[in-house]
């Protein structure tokens, strides 16, 4: 079995080396681990950081000559991902990759295909009260359109397995993404399995990037998608 980790980087030169420790730190016994990492047209050094790490030989780098989005940057090492599992892990700490064998065994045992992580489940750093707002409302909405019952549709921590997310057409480019795969998923049949994970939660000041202006985008993906494909 072999799980592919897909990393969307935008300026995160101060965590970048941090994660990918934590990345290869974590222990999989019979799961080979291959580390993807886009560079989503960062300005601050993050590139750099990359051509060093990148000489360790453990993880490919590819690069958007400009800021295309999270989306896009997801979508690029999706199409150059060669493992059985998809993760999806942001760059910026929020996210313990000690979840992983959490997040993989229920698609190992066979039993489900889609696994994603709910922040709301497990231990975690106090979320901003409005982030957690637009959250729950998008989840709600979600769940509605879907006739499902997750408790996070907005979570980083997405996995998949590989021939379930390379057979759906994907547009996004910015934080879209995770409302355009969810719906796509739930309208394919594929029931997502939640399991509890931690959760660190960053301030603006740190360098959040997704904002409240992203709620409008998110809600009108998942309408468009109910109907659509």
């Amino acid at each position: 079995m072999k799980l592919s980790i897909l990393m969307p980087v935008y300026n995160e030169h101060e965590t970048l080396r941090e994660i990918l420790g934590q990345v290869r730190a974590v222990e999989l016994p019979g799961v080979e681990k291959e580390i993807i990492v886009v560079d989503d047209g960062s300005t601050d050094g993050s590139r750099d950081i990359l051509a060093e790490e990148a000489r360790a030989g453990d993880l490919r780098v590819f690069y958007h000559d400009r800021n295309l989005g999270k989306g896009a940057a997801v979508r690029t090492a999706i199409d150059q991902a060669s493992g059985d599992l998809l993760l999806i892990q942001d760059a910026d700490l929020e996210y313990d990759p000690r979840d992983y064998p959490k997040l993989i065994q229920p698609i190992m045992e066979g039993r489900v295909a889609v696994v994603y992580g709910s922040r709301f489940l497990g231990p975690r750093k106090a979320m901003l009260f409005w982030n957690m707002l637009g959250n729950k409302l998008l989840t709600l909405t979600t769940n509605i359109l879907f006739n499902a019952i997750l408790s996070d549709m907005e979570t980083c921590y997405k996995c998949f397995r590989a021939d379930i997310v390379k057979g759906i057409p994907l547009h996004a480019r910015r934080f879209e993404f995770e409302p355009e795969i969810t719906a796509k998923v739930l309208k394919r049949g594929h029931r997502i399995f939640e399991v509890p994970i931690s959760y660190y939660g960053r301030e603006y000041y740190e360098g959040k990037k997704i904002s409240w202006r992203d709620a409008p985008i998110a809600f009108w993906t998942l309408i468009k998608y109910r109907f659509v494909d």
